[in-house]
């Protein structure tokens, strides 16, 4: 009876030790939670979208010229070499990048690498599949087109999907992926983003110039033959399409947003063209300095003003503007509680609808007003 005192007592007094003991030795252990390698996810997004990536091919029948020697006098006479066409032959003139968003062949890319409406285009898979396209759509306010592939399809297509563009943050991982300098194809560089919402002016080689709104910059590489490739989120989501580099600097890189970008597309899908809503106004977005030179009393918002052309009248007629009764001289403040200081009109206006109704705080005869109307459709 003693000893079987003695043993309870010991087990008595060692009882935390026994349940440590069970609770590490005999019970199944648990597993922390396994963190997603960055490196891993990265090369993952890249395997996964990389098959939705084009090289856009521009080709163009162009002059063959022939060298020839024309001879002057007999014995003893010279020839002068001498350059004449001979017929024409279709050849590659330039090149780009884009991207799949539908399985039936929608692709994605600059306006700028397909705007030559004389030439042929065609796009390079990374499986090399070569297809002919067509240009569905070219945009007049953003570097952006439409093209679909215009022959039978080989195999499945991948495509790439969109993501949020209206929340990103500095220092987030981007990916771009585009045929750099038109010759290497499907080539990945990887940043992260290194300014939002900025105003570039681009500038082609042939010198024309426009002014891009709300564009994300990264320091991912973007070489030319980039444009129209996609920016991707570490996730393997569109956030973004490479549109320019800034001349003279390194690793400054700009897309446009991709929620805009889908609204096109959106578009292109849903009517076959790009439609966009319409006001019916021409103006200047007023700055410090143009409010000093003109008088005004506020030093931001659109001015409502007559166009440099014969015939182009401050307000469109019969455009929602006109109906509403704003009229040369009128300045926009707002639209929909949104100021125009920051940012220009036409932006605020492809944020809207066709047919949708708005509020616009308009300046007219020195009086503030707060005008109804509903957008029209514009082609």
């Amino acid at each position: 009876m003693l000893t079987l005192l003695i043993i309870a007592g010991i087990v008595f007094l060692s009882r935390d030790s026994i349940v440590d003991y069970l609770v590490t030795k005999v019970s199944p252990p648990v597993l922390a939670p396994v963190a997603v390698d960055a490196q891993s996810q990265i090369v993952s997004s890249i395997a996964r979208v990389n098959p939705a990536v084009v090289s856009v091919i521009v080709t163009k029948d162009v002059p063959v010229y022939q060298r020839y020697y024309e001879t002057f006098g007999s014995f003893g006479g010279f020839s002068i070499p001498r350059v004449r066409e001979n017929g024409t032959q279709e050849r590659e003139v330039g090149g780009g990048s884009g991207f799949i968003v539908s399985n039936d062949g929608l692709i994605v890319t600059n306006r700028h690498v397909v705007e030559d409406t004389d030439a042929s285009y065609s796009v390079l898979l990374n499986n090399g599949d070569l297809y002919d396209v067509k240009v569905l759509a070219r945009d007049i306010q953003l570097d952006i087109a439409i093209l679909q592939i215009d022959q039978p399809l080989k195999s499945t297509l991948t495509f790439a999907t969109f993501g949020d563009s209206q929340n990103l943050e500095l220092g987030e991982t981007v990916i771009a992926i585009g045929n750099a300098l038109a010759e290497f194809q499907n080539s990945v560089s990887v940043g992260v983003v290194s300014g939002l919402s900025r105003t570039v002016v681009a500038r082609d080689r042939a010198g024309n110039s426009e002014q891009l709104d709300q564009v994300i910059q990264t320091d991912a590489a973007i070489n030319p033959g980039n444009s129209g490739g996609p920016l991707l989120n570490s996730a393997g989501e569109v956030i973004g399409v490479n549109v320019a580099t800034s001349r003279g600097a390194d690793n400054i890189g700009f897309a446009l947003p991709a929620h805009v970008v889908k609204e096109i597309v959106d578009s292109v899908q849903e009517y076959g063209e790009i439609v966009r809503p319409l006001l019916g106004v021409r103006y200047v977005m007023i700055d410090e300095r143009m409010a000093q030179q003109l008088g005004l009393s506020v030093s931001f918002g659109a001015l409502v003003v007559a166009g440099q052309l014969a015939g182009e009248t401050a307000v469109l007629t019969e455009s929602p503007a006109a109906k509403a009764g704003i009229t040369e001289g009128d300045i926009i403040l707002a639209i929909d509680g949104e100021r125009l200081d920051d940012m220009p009109l036409a932006t605020v206006l492809r944020s809207k609808q066709a047919g949708q109704d708005i509020q616009l705080l308009v300046l007219q005869d020195s009086v503030e007003k707060v005008i109804s109307l509903k957008l029209d459709k514009a082609l």
